[in-house]
């Protein structure tokens, strides 16, 4: 006679409520990421000032990154969730009150901007660090999680982007930024009510008594000690350059000049999040048997082929179509990448970890907006879709000759620190 085998209850009720909250704030997200760039076009006609208002967007994601990672680690991440979803909150609606009460110039937008997007970076890498344990708490393997998370993440741009085009259409982008502010308050409070803080590694003296400085280094530390994370952070950091210049300035400008619409851009970029979706998909069902390192190459270099598609200016529905395709290709990176960060990185240190990683990651795309701007200004967008087409290449492809990249076949678990 055996020994019964002990039932494990599931819980999965946290978990999907994480995902609530994540599709609120990034559907609201998207809505400021349309809303604001059409503005500044609308009212200076300028791919510069366009490329300045992306290099203000990005930049404090780079610095919250570096110098909140650690906060994140001794706040809590539930905590550090919904403070930064409410200041988030607050941020967003003051471009609005100015902008119907006592004016809003062009400088005071980017300050706007530029907090917004510092205060809402902590909030997003505390929730990304939720995901192992609920999880966990659920019963799902890591890999289906972070395939997820990211299907989710696409998902938003394909709801919310040719909503986001429709509004501002009907409301203006004024109008539709409140609605990105309702959506903080709206995800602070499911955080806040339907998901209990986890249990941290470090106890509150153990916090307390610790330098910020030195637990800040030891992330940094770690990310440089590990050669398969530091080849990440580089190629995509690479990689995100040249996605910058192409979101940020690039399309846009290609949008205006050929299609003269906001519409077509929200039917853009929700065709990009459509196909991420579906690979996001097919990857969170099979994702867990395929080698990794070999998708993840693949995978890049299908979603470098829009680049192509785009220079021959073909019209609006063949090329929403092709942009569906080829974005398929976008949905199994973030998963793998997450899947690795989690095996990697031990559970106390993911805030800081996390943080840096998104930190380099990002670094170079503020520069990249600016770059973009400046280049598309004197050479127009068709040659610049020609050198990202060539450069995206190559710079994907060298990843199947990285050693350190071919790491990430193999699983490993994290240690506690």
């Amino acid at each position: 006679m055996t020994a019964a085998v002990p039932e494990v209850n599931h819980n999965p009720i946290p978990l999907y409520s994480l995902f609530t909250a994540n599709i609120i704030s990034l559907v609201g997200n998207i809505f400021s990421a349309i809303a604001i760039p059409w503005f500044v076009l609308q009212t200076t006609g300028s791919a510069t000032q366009t490329g300045i208002t992306g290099f203000f967007t990005i930049l404090p994601v780079v610095l919250a990154g570096f110098l909140g990672g650690t906060l994140i680690d001794r706040l809590g991440y539930k905590r550090t969730s919904i403070i930064s979803d409410l200041a988030s909150g607050v941020t967003t609606a003051l471009i609005p009150i100015f902008y119907f009460t006592i004016g809003l110039e062009f400088w005071q937008l980017m300050i706007l901007v530029f907090l917004g997007a510092l205060l809402d970076t902590p909030g997003s890498s505390a929730r990304h660090a939720l995901l192992p344990e609920l999880a966990e708490q659920a019963g799902m393997p890591i890999e289906r999680a972070t395939s997820l998370t990211h299907v989710i993440e696409r998902g938003s741009r394909l709801i919310g982007a040719p909503l986001a085009g429709l509004l501002i259409s009907i409301m203006g982008t004024a109008n539709v930024l409140w609605l990105d502010a309702i959506s903080f308050f709206i995800s602070a409070g499911i955080i806040g009510v339907m998901i209990a803080a986890p249990k941290t590694v470090k106890s509150e003296e153990e916090k307390k008594a610790g330098n910020y400085f030195a637990e800040m280094k030891e992330g940094l530390r770690f990310i440089a000690n590990d050669k398969l994370i530091l080849a990440i952070v580089i190629m995509i950091m690479l990689t995100n350059f040249l996605d910058s210049v192409f979101s940020g300035v690039v399309r846009p400008v290609y949008v205006k000049a050929v299609y003269d619409n906001a519409v077509s851009l929200g039917l853009l970029i929700a065709a990009n999040g459509g196909g991420a979706v579906i690979g996001g998909l097919i990857f969170a069902s099979i994702g867990h048997r395929l080698p990794r390192h070999t998708v993840f190459v693949a995978a890049f270099v299908l979603t470098g082929l829009q680049f192509w598609v785009y220079a021959l200016q073909p019209p609006i529905y063949i090329l929403a179509a092709s942009v569906l395709i080829t974005s398929m290709g976008a949905g199994p990176l973030n998963p793998i990448i997450g899947a690795v960060e989690f095996e990697r990185i031990p559970p106390d240190m993911r805030g800081r970890v996390f943080g840096a990683v998104t930190a380099g990651a990002w670094m170079a795309m503020p520069f990249g907006m600016l770059l973009g701007g400046v280049l598309t200004e004197k050479f127009s967008y068709l040659p610049m879709l020609i050198a990202l087409g060539i450069t995206y290449f190559f710079t994907t492809i060298s990843m199947a000759f990285i050693p350190a990249m071919k790491e990430m076949n193999r699983k490993v678990q994290a240690a506690a620190d």
